[in-house]
């Protein structure tokens, strides 16, 4: 028979379980309350920060509170990583997430937390494409007919990156298994240095940021074979996609912001709208066009999606290339 005391009891869990799923929304509305740390795992300057710095700027404008950014760089981020996934789900504490972060996943089996389920998205940003450049006097002056010189002479095309699974070592791989050919990877520790080398016909070829090499192609002293996005960039209209002649290719440096797994989801909503409504307003979309973004505002839902595909789409890449993590 139940007492009137286990009764009581029943009533009590039954209220405080109510009174917790109402305090998240109203958590949410007050939220937040204090500045904003915005974990950034990599060096001031470069493509991670600057969009980093621009979106949070615009999330600072809307949550009428500071979002400032820490750079965390070192260890192939995987450091950085560790520490927001171990850090309060209050939402006080994100971090910039991007290309990087799914290649981790696909390159290291050891990594200190689950690349899925340790942090939770927020919202992407947008995604900049890369060049493949080379130096004027290269005889191919497109994609295809890259693809003819090395299938015709096979590792005789070298590429450069910037290093070990750096962005254009994966997009050059990438080249590699879908069009069936086979150029030789050349890594470097700056990319300057490797921009240098590509003008001058030490290595054949280059995948760069736009930002890095546009003045060098306006100048003539490289020339663009195509662009790594799907379709031709509204910034560079007459670069064809690799994609025209190798359907399925993209290789993208997305940038995206995540928090610690269990941050409640009304302060995922609130930093979510918060970050798309700062990166489509006038001023910073102009700032991340001239940087050669492409704003991509996305539900949390859809950038756990995109993460999720990316993870196995460079994991695929990786195991395929035989290409070892480093740290």
């Amino acid at each position: 028979m139940r007492t009137a005391r286990s009764g009581t009891s029943v009533l009590l869990l039954f209220s405080a379980t109510v009174l917790a799923f109402a305090i998240l929304p109203a958590q949410a509305q007050t939220f937040p309350t204090k500045p904003i740390r915005l974990v950034v795992p990599n060096a001031p300057g470069g493509n991670a920060d600057l969009v980093a710095r621009m979106a949070s700027e615009g999330m600072s404008r809307e949550l009428a509170h500071p979002v400032y950014v820490d750079n965390q760089a070192g260890g192939r981020q995987i450091p950085a990583t560790q520490f927001v996934t171990r850090s309060s789900p209050d939402g006080y504490t994100l971090m910039a997430v991007g290309l990087g972060y799914s290649v981790n996943a696909g390159l290291y089996n050891d990594l200190p937390y689950d690349s899925i389920k340790d942090l939770a998205p927020v919202g992407i940003v947008g995604a900049t494409p890369q060049l493949v450049v080379a130096a004027p006097g290269f005889p191919p002056n497109n994609i295809k007919e890259l693809i003819a010189l090395a299938k015709a002479k096979p590792d005789t095309v070298h590429y450069s990156s910037a290093g070990l699974a750096s962005t254009a070592h994966l997009g050059g791989e990438l080249l590699n298994t879908l069009a069936g050919i086979k150029m030789v990877h050349v890594p470097y520790k700056a990319t300057a240095q490797a921009n240098t080398d590509t003008m001058t016909g030490v290595v054949q070829l280059s995948l760069a940021a736009p930002s890095s090499v546009v003045a060098l192609i306006k100048s003539g002293k490289l020339k663009a074979l195509g662009i790594s996005s799907q379709k031709r960039s509204a910034q560079f209209p007459d670069i064809p996609a690799i994609a025209e002649t190798v359907p399925g290719y993209e290789l993208m440096l997305w940038n995206g912001i995540s928090a610690p797994a269990a941050t409640p989801k009304p302060i995922i909503a609130r930093l979510n709208a918060a970050l798309n409504k700062g990166i489509t307003s006038p001023d910073i979309k102009e700032k991340l066009f001239r940087a050669g973004v492409d704003i991509n505002p996305q539900t949390p839902e859809e950038m756990a999606t995109y993460v999720e595909a990316d993870i196995k789409k460079w994991a695929k890449v990786v195991r395929e290339a035989g290409i070892q993590g480093e740290r």
